[in-house]
């Protein structure tokens, strides 16, 4: 029996790679000229540059965790993270809420001050039940933190209002700090939040891109690039899959591409299925990747809130990673814009946002103009999953039409979910597992 894996990104080669070791014949359909995804990785004057932003190897499941540095073993470097968030002109410590000594006082008082009302309406049940992503953020954090920074970060990243987004989806993702930790942090005592991301590991050599290629490599003959899905019927067990000129025909057909293109390429969808999918919210990401000559500050990424400051949002330092990802002497930077599909943003050119990156770099007074020896810009139409309020009865729509027409959908954009790379992985092994003979 032959399974297609439609997509060719970390997920569906994990797929490839589980299904292979068990027995079973697949090919994976993948329309880029190269698989990898997200997790693909340039390389451009000795400067290594991950082209779907920012990817470090981490994870609080154990068993993925074991899998992904099994992957890359001997290849591997491990770091201690040192982030932090850009405010005010200063660098305060990751996450906000264990950084707040670094705040200025008033800022300091009012985080601090705020965040304990807070917690005595929370323990006293005298807070309303929030209804929305804002709500969560205000009960949780308090309003100083809120609108110092989660209000202002959140709604640049997910180019979305934050009172029109669930809050369904911060459960283990954004963990209610402990009142011990945020006190301890506003008056200095270092605390550490986040803590299955403190040490984190990266490929020596090859970017992310070494991960998904060694995940690849017991199947590399099976992956089909350039075979972009067109058509997706069945007749009878057997489906055909078409780019159009050519075909393939499987007996089972798993999608981990996204639901936006996959629905497309059915035949006879109610229409209410296909408002559903069109309703799904999503971002896309501009990487702006920049070479420097001399050094770039210690720091693992740097989270950039205010809106003042231009466009980007998040801002990594690759040769932090690695001592290989850039050459000796010399410095990388990697700033990562989300926007909305069709904005303002997709239609500047790569020379008009490169020009306002290397000048927020300046203004910030992490790099000179005059430092950049190189630069590369890379575009991904698919980042990030929006959880808008309407979010969870329009994907379970696109979910249970997918699944009745059998073809399950596994991964990130598949299943519309905002999976890191080990929530991909974990969704392949769980799949797989499951439907284990």
């Amino acid at each position: 029996m032959t399974t297609a894996i439609l997509g060719g990104g970390l997920t569906g080669l994990t797929l490839a790679r589980l299904l292979h070791e068990r027995g079973d014949d697949v090919i994976v359909l993948e329309a880029e000229p190269a698989y990898g995804g997200l997790c693909r990785t340039s390389v451009k004057n000795g400067f290594t540059f991950d082209a779907g932003g920012s990817h470090i190897i981490f994870s609080r499941d154990a068993e993925v965790l074991a899998f992904m540095r099994s992957m890359i073993e001997g290849n591997e470097q491990r770091n201690n993270r040192n982030t932090k968030i850009f405010y005010k002109g200063a660098y305060v410590k990751y996450p906000f809420e264990n950084g707040l000594f670094d705040l200025p006082p008033d800022d300091r008082f009012f985080c601090i001050n705020e965040f304990v009302k807070a917690q005595i309406a929370f323990e006293t049940g005298s807070v309303p039940h929030p209804e929305n992503f804002k709500e969560w953020i205000y009960s949780t954090f308090g309003k100083g933190i809120a609108e110092c920074y989660l209000i202002p970060y959140n709604e640049k990243i997910w180019k979305y209002p934050a009172d029109k987004m669930s809050m369904h989806w911060v459960e283990g993702r954004i963990p209610r700090p402990p009142i011990e930790d945020v006190i301890r942090s506003a008056i200095g005592i270092p605390t550490e939040g986040y803590t299955h991301q403190a040490v984190f590991s990266y490929p020596l050599h090859g970017g992310i891109e070494a991960l998904v290629r060694a995940i690849a490599a017991p199947v590399e003959d099976r992956i089909r690039t350039g075979f972009s899905v067109r058509s997706v019927k069945k007749t009878g067990s057997r489906f055909c899959i078409s780019d159009g000129s050519s075909e393939v025909e499987a007996e089972l057909v798993i999608s981990t591409i996204p639901v936006q293109h996959l629905l497309p390429a059915l035949e006879d969808v109610p229409e209410h299925v296909r408002q559903a999918c069109d309703s799904l919210i999503y971002t896309s990401l501009v990487c702006v990747a920049v070479g420097v000559q001399g050094k770039v500050p210690d720091i693992s990424w740097l989270y950039v809130p205010d809106p003042k400051l231009g466009l980007t949002n998040r801002i990594s330092f690759p040769s932090t990673y690695s001592r290989h990802a850039a050459p000796a002497g010399c410095g990388s930077v990697l700033a990562e814009i989300t926007h909305q599909p069709d904005d303002e943003v997709s239609r500047m050119s790569d020379d008009a946002i490169v020009r306002e990156v290397t000048g927020m770099l300046e203004a910030m007074g992490i790099v000179s103009k005059n430092q950049v020896v190189c630069s590369l810009v890379t575009r991904q139409p698919f980042a990030y999953v929006v959880y808008d309020l309407e979010y969870q009865d329009n994907i379970r729509i696109v979910q249970d039409y997918c699944t009745a027409r059998g073809i399950p959908l596994v991964g990130r954009f598949a299943r519309f979910e905002y999976l890191n790379m080990d929530g991909c992985i974990r969704s392949a092994m769980d799949f797989v597992r499951t439907t284990a003979d």
